[in-house]
């Protein structure tokens, strides 16, 4: 009985804190933390972010969420504030995971495939990846060629997208992968093409 007492009695004063905590603007410092731990988050991938380029130049609308590190190789991630276009980069050194001339091959289809069964252990499984077009697009200040496609992917709001994907080699001979993606029927080609032209190579 005098547990039950002490349990009700800690519970009471549990209330009360919360209450008070409120009372006195209490909400308003978790707030404040939030803010101040997002700040510190995205101030350390653009630290990060660094060592894959030159980002200065991107139009206030995009925004670097993350810096990665994907089975050993470096990547960051973006996004478009105002739909959630994603896009990624992957630094993957002078062994490229994906060349130019893969994109431009008619395999380019069972390379992503290939390329998603390495990745296939990361947050997001991706699979039925089909090639619904192709286009050129200006990475690293270098006009090169995307294949566009559509899969269905896991871990996501949504299990459909649509995107595209491109292979620019960098002045210091390494290979960056470039791949833009959103819902599917809400990806848009302006939103990529804005965002890979301010990405430049570092000096």
């Amino acid at each position: 009985m005098f547990r039950l007492i002490k349990i009700i009695f800690n519970a009471f004063l549990l209330v009360l804190a919360i209450i008070g905590f409120n009372a006195i603007g209490g909400q308003k410092y978790v707030e404040a933390i939030k803010i101040s731990v997002g700040n510190f988050i995205q101030e350390h991938a653009l630290e990060s972010a660094k060592k894959i380029g030159n980002f200065s130049g991107l139009n206030e609308e995009f925004q670097i969420d993350n810096a990665v590190n994907l089975i050993g190789y470096k990547a960051i991630l973006a996004e478009h504030k105002a739909s959630g276009q994603k896009m990624v980069i992957i630094d993957s050194g002078e062994k490229a995971l994906l060349t130019e001339s893969d994109i431009k091959s008619d395999k380019v289809d069972k390379k992503l495939k290939n390329l998603a069964e390495k990745f296939k252990y990361q947050a997001i499984t991706v699979k039925d990846i089909k090639i619904t077009g192709r286009g050129s697009m200006n990475v690293y200040g270098k006009q090169v060629p995307y294949a566009k496609f559509e899969a269905e992917v896991t871990k996501l709001p949504f299990s459909d997208i649509t995107g595209v994907v491109a292979s620019v080699k960098t002045s210091d001979g390494k290979e960056k992968l470039a791949l833009s993606i959103s819902q599917k029927d809400k990806y848009s080609q302006l939103i990529t093409n804005e965002f890979y032209r301010g990405v430049k190579e570092n000096n």
